[in-house]
């Protein structure tokens, strides 16, 4: 995959193998059956060139690292232990790579309204009557503004 990922367009066995042979020896069939397992698998398409095919990657190198990584991070059963674990792995580079996709995702996010506040931060008048006040009866809420429950 790495040589397909490489050449970046549709590649020939022959194409392949001439660039695997410049560090070391290795048959053709050996290049054709693992281009051929990779087009089994899915992760490349062929399309027929005379005798030949010619392959392409459905995807590119990092949809497929990322594939990998959503796919681990889901198999865990803490994915919020599981990230500060990764995160703690990282590189100094490798952590500012990973702020500056944070932004560029945050920056491709539609403008979202401002989330609302917590409950008791904008809670109404009634609903900061004192607990103890025994004016109203249990799953009631007091009358706005009247300090009592309306009996």
């Amino acid at each position: 995959m790495t040589r397909v990922w490489e050449w970046n367009r549709p590649v020939t066995v022959r194409e392949v193998l001439e660039d695997l042979q410049k560090e070391r020896s290795i048959a053709y069939t050996t290049v054709m059956t693992v281009l051929d397992n990779l087009h089994q698998k899915g992760w490349v398409r062929r399309e027929a060139e005379g005798r030949a095919y010619r392959y392409e990657a459905v995807s590119t190198r990092a949809a497929y690292a990322a594939a990998l990584m959503n796919e681990a991070w889901s198999a865990s059963d803490n994915p919020a232990a599981a990230l500060v674990a990764f995160f703690g792995m990282m590189s100094p580079e490798q952590r500012h790579a990973l702020r500056d996709a944070v932004r560029m995702v945050q920056a491709d996010e539609p403008a979202e309204p401002a989330p609302a506040a917590p409950q008791a931060e904008r809670a109404e008048p009634e609903a900061a009557a004192p607990a103890d006040a025994g004016e109203a009866e249990a799953g009631e809420v007091p009358a706005a503004g009247s300090g009592d429950s309306g009996r």
